[in-house]
């Protein structure tokens, strides 16, 4: 079984992207933070994350970069409605996909099936 770890500072934006992913990929447990600092103390155990971007003290494409150094391969999703085209082309620069808010399991779908695919290989 997979791990997601889903990490926003909005509680109920962690509760959405939780239930578009058990929708999407109901056998994945879900694991949540609430700020860049707990996710990296959880991303050992995590094989996905979906981050957002606007976060205090560390944006997400902050925090991707710095999980990217330690794990190459996880897919990571940046999720946010900064849909400015530095912020979309820095994340494809580090191998993060963009997800635009609000997140729908549609938004969701390709992101957590490539993810899927990729975990399966890396078995």
């Amino acid at each position: 079984m997979s791990t997601i770890l889903i990490v926003d500072d909005s509680k109920l934006a962690r509760i959405v992207v939780g239930k578009a992913v058990a929708s999407v990929q109901p056998g994945w447990s879900r694991v949540e933070a609430a700020s860049a600092e707990e996710a990296e103390s959880l991303v050992d155990g995590a094989d996905v994350m979906i981050v957002d971007y606007n976060m205090p003290g560390c944006n997400g494409l902050e925090l991707a970069e710095r999980v990217r150094g330690r794990f190459a391969d996880m897919p990571i999703a940046l999720a946010t409605a900064n849909v400015q085209d530095e912020i979309v082309a820095k994340a494809r620069s580090i191998n993060v996909t963009f997800v635009p808010k609000p997140i729908t399991e549609d938004g969701l779908r390709g992101f957590l099936s490539g993810a899927a695919l990729r975990l399966k290989r890396n078995v």
